[in-house]
């Protein structure tokens, strides 16, 4: 049979780099657009896409207004502000976004961080505002995420109640022990914020139970949706009305109240980024910029795989960039996408990014025409949106168990972050779960899991060679049925209880490791350890110089032990290692010169050369430095450069042939990479069986 053999070229630097600049100017020029991906959809725009979309803007846009407005005082902003971040965020997110559901605006954790740094920088710089602090904010997390991109839960219970001697910016186990102790100065608040909580709660449990039920109609269940969504307006509305009604020719308001909020963009100018504003937050901005990347791209994500379209993280990155820093300019505050408003959009029939600008009309309209009907509205029913918008974002107790039975590391990491979050604050909850996380990363890092395979056949081979005359030979010949070459195997993790009665023992001589993770520098001389403490244990001393050693030549760190001896000579001396590389994806150059001397150290204790034998490999790149180090092929006297060429030749053609016919695939040029384990094993076995036969023992 004709056997195929692969090769891959061997380009030198100057050839690819030569190929890399004739594709220059196409590689730049799709760079460029890529920050642009409106030009892939808006030629395509057709009138039944601006219906949907116009339906789903201003739909969102109902919600966005009471929200933001909200989220504003959260921040310590006064509500225009809310408003201005809103608009630019939804405006402009279209020609730059690759999600046509996300909404982007202000949200309730990075509204709270922005109100802490307002204080923190307002006790320090008394002079410095709140807005220029936000407008701040705006623009050097915009910037930061930008090169990001470009490179490729309030406390609210006190203020539904109207206690406003309770600072809601310290830790929040303080705060509720001051929201006891002050209960008892009750105001009229807490009329207005429980009202409108249980009115929202209520309503959506009504619409919720209607759309449940069977043969509802499209035209009714449509009905239902858009009522269900309109609730926080609602709310807004009639609170305003009672609260109008309420303070009506009175100098002095009964509650508290939003009072005056200027029209239009009134705090439209260029930022100034005061340096003060950076030193005194210095430890906030990285929690901003953490949670505005990850809520953004994670809610992006999922509403991606909902409705089937992809999600580019790079450029949402860079959308929220060119966000803030447009915003910085129109005195909006950090802003991100929100999960609640990005799910009414999706609902709402959403069909382009476009949507976005007319939930920013409706913002427009709201912050030209309706200023003077803010003036009444209640804080505390601004508050109940607030809460009853990010108390579903809270972690439910079923998926707290699903984390729990499915990683107790990751239920740890949310449990500290929790923990910490209540006793101090909420930036110090972020850097306590991100500092866990990564302690957890490297460490699996250094320590990937490495196993040490055994093999269960497929399917009884001995029935086949009472049929054939190889098969008779090697049953004269007492050979293991297990070892025959025509037999196939899976291999598993020897340590797997549930395969302890299944395994069959490899041919004597070979040892196969199965890799989880690339090799690199953390965990190189780790992965090494395993591999010569494995064939140590597995195999035994081929050295006769170290069989020799007495106890008084023994260094000071080896101990003989005569019991493991004796049973240690019972064991074969290696001859091949089989390493399955299938999930290893790279090799720096320390893994490699530690690859390299184990090799030197394994070959040394086994007193032979040891045939090193690689499996799927993935990358070409890890197969040109595997052989560039001598891998791949019969390793003699240290290097291969001092053979000659023809004999090389000539013996890399052998090993080709005995490999050729086993699998019927394809062979490597290098006859000691393979496609997988089992033609491995098979090659090697029947390569060292033929040259037993011949008289050419390794």
């Amino acid at each position: 049979m004709n056997s195929i053999v692969i090769d891959y070229e061997q380009d030198s630097f100057y050839t690819r780099l030569k190929h890399k600049q004739k594709k220059l100017p196409w590689l730049l020029r799709s760079y460029v657009t890529s920050f642009f991906p409106i030009f892939r959809w808006i030629h395509r725009y057709n009138i039944s896409w601006l219906i949907q979309d116009m339906i789903a803007g201003i739909t969102v846009g109902i919600v966005l207004v009471p929200q933001s407005m909200a989220y504003a005082k959260i921040a310590n902003l006064e509500p225009q502000y809310g408003l201005y971040s809103s608009f630019v965020g939804v405006s402009i997110y279209c020609f730059f976004g690759t999600s046509k559901d996300i909404s982007i605006g202000l949200i309730s954790t990075v509204s709270l961080l922005v109100g802490q740094a307002v204080l923190t920088v307002k006790d320090i710089y008394p002079d410095i505002t709140g807005p220029q602090v936000a407008m701040t904010l705006s623009l050097i997390v915009g910037i930061i995420t930008l090169a990001i991109g470009i490179s490729r839960l309030g406390i609210l219970w006190p203020k539904i109640f109207g206690l406003s001697n309770v600072d809601t910016h310290q830790p929040p186990y303080i705060i509720f022990l001051e929201f006891f102790k002050n209960i008892r100065f009750t105001k009229l608040d807490v009329a207005f914020g429980l009202t409108s909580l249980v009115i929202l709660y209520l309503v959506r449990s009504i619409c919720q139970y209607i759309s449940s039920r069977k043969h509802l109609s499209k035209k009714v269940s449509k009905s239902v949706f858009y009522f269900c969504i309109m609730r926080n307006g609602l709310v807004v509305i009639f609170g305003t009305l009672i609260s109008y009604i309420v303070n009506r020719n009175k100098s002095t308001s009964v509650i508290s109240i939003i009072r005056n909020v200027p029209a239009g963009f009134d705090a439209m100018a260029v930022p100034v980024l005061d340096y003060r504003v950076l030193r005194a937050s210095a430890s906030i901005v990285p929690s901003i910029i953490i949670i505005m990347i990850l809520e953004h791209v994670s809610v992006a994500k999922s509403f991606g795989r909902v409705y089937d379209y992809n999600i580019e993280p790079n450029q949402e990155i860079f959308a929220i960039g060119i966000s803030n820093i447009v915003g910085s300019f129109f005195g909006g505050a950090p802003s991100t996408g929100a999960f609640s408003r990005t799910a009414i959009m999706a609902k709402s029939g959403v069909r382009t990014p476009g949507a976005g600008i007319f939930s920013g009309i409706v913002v427009i309209l709201a912050l030209y025409v309706l200023t003077p009907c803010f003036y009444y509205i209640p804080d505390a029913v601004l508050a109940a949106v607030v809460i009853h918008a990010v108390c579903d974002l809270a972690s439910s107790p079923r998926y707290l168990k699903k984390l729990f039975k499915t990683s107790i590391l990751e239920f740890l990491v949310w449990l500290s972050a929790v923990i910490i979050t209540i006793c101090m604050d909420v930036q110090s909850g972020i850097y306590t779960a991100v500092g866990i996380s990564l302690m957890i990363m490297l460490f699996r890092m250094a320590r990937p899991p490495v196993k040490l395979l055994a093999r269960i056949p497929l399917s009884p081979i001995s029935q086949q060679l009472q049929s054939n005359d190889q098969g008779e030979r090697l049953l004269n010949e007492k050979q293991p049925l297990q070892n025959h070459p025509d037999q196939r195997y899976i291999y598993v993790d020897e340590r797997d209880i549930n395969f302890a009665h299944q395994c069959h023992p490899l041919p004597p001589g070979i040892l196969v490791f199965r890799l989880s993770e690339s090799i690199l520098y953390p965990n190189a001389e780790y992965v090494s350890e395993f591999l010569l403490k494995g064939v140590k244990s597995r195999t035994r001393c081929g050295n006769r110089r170290n069989m020799e050693k007495s106890s008084s030549d023994l260094a000071w760190n080896e101990n003989l032990n005569k019991n493991t001896e004796l049973h240690r000579v019972q064991l074969p001396v290696l001859r091949a290692i089989v390493l399955d590389f299938t999930a290893v994806t790279r090799l720096d150059s320390t893994a490699l010169q530690i690859l390299a001397n184990l090799r030197s150290s394994i070959g040394n204790y086994s007193g032979r050369e040891v045939e090193w034998h690689f499996v799927g490999l993935q990358h070409h790149q890890l197969r040109r430095s595997l052989i560039y180090y001598g891998f791949g092929v019969e390793h003699r006297d240290g290097n291969n450069t001092n053979e000659h060429p023809r004999n090389k030749q000539e013996r890399q053609q052998q090993q080709i042939n005995y490999n050729s016919g086993i699998s019927g695939v394809p062979q490597d040029r290098y006859p000691y990479f393979h496609w997988d384990i089992d033609t491995a094993v098979n090659s090697i076995w029947k390569r060292w069986h033929i040259n037993d036969h011949d008289g050419d023992t390794l």
